[in-house]
């Protein structure tokens, strides 16, 4: 009698394991066709030294008759663009980002007290972050225009008429370029790092508020490192999205004045898209998600590490 209901419990076991794979397969087939193929697809592509331009009407899969290995490795490293458009990435995440988780925040801590009209500008902040990127851009090209709004509120503000040509110099086009993305990722560090704050447990914060804890001691010494997972995983999501930045910077400048706002998606876009160089820029693109992923797994060694104590 044992026997036998061992070997049912095991049959019911293996039946929702498999039941469980098949409600699993069609998100498993996505990712094979989203993730892993294009991801094997540009590892093979940049070994090779194959373009839509070359001859003999070969086509991608043709790639290993014009093989190069680390060829376009060695040499898109050696190129002075391709290394001056991650500099000019990382010279923007490493300003907005900042600037945006700490807009965030404040904005986080205003609106976990309550208020008159909370729900209402509540939405009004999220707003930003749901337009169209493209759209975004093309509204901050109209207002940095040399007549647009910006020099209008400037001349205003002066007393005199301003008239500065954000977009046509190098260094007014960059921070354009980085007030646009504040102004629309903003909200989503504030709606990541709220939600962080919201499920904090209260009986902690509220003991502290008991012992004449400030404000300040209560976010050094209870909410911050509570909140530091949170803080940690706004911060890559969004550094990982500030990285990929491209609408903005194409509608404002399409890289401009010459090459001074060029991102590494810019960068990846012309050489991909107009000189068709489709192994150069999987070589390019395999750099740069390495890059990524050792940053990435360097901002969440605290976790760990937290984790492993907690353990």
């Amino acid at each position: 009698m044992l026997k036998k209901e061992i070997k049912l419990g095991e049959s019911g076991v293996k039946e929702s394991v498999r039941f469980g794979f098949i409600l699993v397969l069609p998100a498993l087939i996505m990712l094979l066709f989203i993730v892993i193929f294009p991801l094997l697809a540009s590892i093979y592509l940049s070994l090779s030294e194959w373009s839509p331009l070359t001859g003999g009407g070969t086509f991608w899969y043709e790639a290993y008759k014009f093989w190069g290995w680390l060829a376009n490795y060695w040499n898109i490293l050696r190129d002075a663009d391709f290394l001056m458009a991650i500099l000019r990435t990382f010279i923007i995440v490493i300003v907005v980002v900042p600037i945006e988780f700490f807009i965030g925040l404040g904005l986080a801590f205003l609106f976990r007290e309550n208020f008159f009209g909370k729900k209402v500008f509540h939405s009004i902040i999220l707003m930003p972050m749901m337009i169209v990127p493209a759209v975004a851009g093309f509204v901050f090209y109209m207002l940095f225009q040399a007549q647009g709004p910006v020099n209008s509120v400037l001349s205003g503000i002066a007393f005199r008429e301003v008239s500065i040509l954000w977009l046509q110099n190098n260094v007014t086009a960059m921070i354009a370029i980085m007030i646009a993305d504040i102004w629309q990722w903003s909200p989503f560090m504030f709606l990541i790092l709220l939600s962080g704050l919201m499920s904090l447990p209260e009986d902690q914060i509220n003991a502290a508020v008991i012992l004449g804890a400030s404000k300040w001691q209560r976010f050094r010494m209870v909410l911050f490192p509570l909140m530091k997972p949170v803080i940690v995983i706004a911060l890559i999501f969004r550094g990982m999205e500030a990285v990929k930045i491209f609408d903005a910077i194409w509608l404002m400048t399409t890289g401009g004045p010459g090459t001074a706002t060029e991102s590494i998606s810019v960068y990846m876009y012309k050489h991909g898209f107009k000189h068709l160089r489709w192994s150069w820029v999987a070589a390019g693109g395999i750099i740069i998600l390495i890059i990524i992923t050792l940053i990435s797994m360097q901002a969440l060694k605290p976790i760990r590490e937290q984790e492993e104590k907690e353990a």
